[in-house]
């Protein structure tokens, strides 16, 4: 719950545009009430999260919950989609960690035999890490909890 409040708070100031989108965020921490704050809890609490997954995982191997393979492949497929959204979130701020981030992770998907490059391009949406992928990885951030839910 306290990540969608604070995630539905930094989208009503955020900017998914690459000329913008680092000012956008400065503006949060900097002018916006406790933007700060807001900003810090959402980074930390998506930490917290996985902490909280990783004693869950390291929970179901003690006891031995992984004999119950259609549970267990679910919680896999549930945990690369938590990974695919901080990833995505973690560009969002479109500094030059996020930047490169963006561009070495997407680019591993190439090495996927025969759709690998068309893949890349088209979660790019053109030749490069862009404005396009900027704001579908906002889009993705959005959406990718309402999935997992």
């Amino acid at each position: 719950i306290a990540q969608i409040l604070t995630g539905l708070f930094l989208a009503m100031h955020y900017t998914s545009d690459i000329a913008t989108a680092f000012s956008s965020v400065a503006h949060i921490c900097r002018d916006v009430n406790y933007g700060w704050l807001i900003r810090n809890m959402h980074a930390n609490g998506a930490s917290f999260f996985f902490i909280c997954i990783y004693m869950h995982i390291g929970r179901g191997l003690y006891y031995g919950s992984f004999l119950n393979k259609e549970t267990w492949n679910v919680g896999v497929v549930l945990l690369l989609l938590v990974m695919m959204t901080a990833f995505v979130g973690y560009v969002l701020p479109w500094g030059q960690m996020s930047f490169w981030g963006a561009t070495v992770i997407t680019n591993l998907l190439s090495a996927v035999p025969y759709i690998g490059n068309s893949l890349v391009q088209w979660i790019w949406g053109g030749f490069s890490v862009d404005n396009a992928t900027l704001t579908r990885f906002f889009a993705f951030h959005f959406l990718f909890p309402f999935v997992i839910a």
